[in-house]
């Protein structure tokens, strides 16, 4: 069985009522069960934390190494400016997959560099809470 680590950083446990116009109506949670559930509809099985604390995530991530398949990573504002965050996908040697509800390349210029994408084997954005599932769907093949 594969495992896939499901890792949200900082304000997404404020989805469904955070920004709306750009984030959606969707909570963390009702995307956190539609993850799992498609997992375990292909056999596999999802682990997923929130925090908004940096620290806490590249730990999640570096224990992921040997644990986990994959990881699917919406890094929120941490895109931006965690070379942490980067270091720890590139030492954690598990494919991840970096996600963003938004397409954060039609929005302020800040948002268009990803510091994590050059360390994920791939990046979705734009596709709402979908963006989760086609993240789990290259992950496991």
């Amino acid at each position: 069985m594969k495992k896939i680590l499901l890792l949200n950083g900082p304000s997404l446990g404020l989805l469904g009522t955070r920004e709306p116009a750009i984030y959606g109506r969707t909570t963390l949670a009702e995307i956190v069960a539609m993850v799992k559930d498609a997992a375990a509809a292909r056999g596999a099985e999802v682990t997923a934390i929130q925090s908004d604390v940096e620290g806490e995530l590249a730990a999640a991530i570096l224990g992921a190494r040997g644990a986990y398949d994959g990881i699917i990573l919406n890094p929120a504002a941490y895109t931006h400016e965690s070379v942490a965050l980067h270091d720890a996908i590139a030492a954690s040697e598990v494919p991840t997959v970096e996600v963003h509800l938004s397409n954060v390349y039609a929005r302020e210029g800040y948002r268009h560099e990803s510091l994590t994408a050059p360390s994920c084997v791939g990046q979705i954005c734009g596709f709402g809470p979908k963006g989760y599932l086609l993240a789990l769907e290259a992950l496991l093949g």
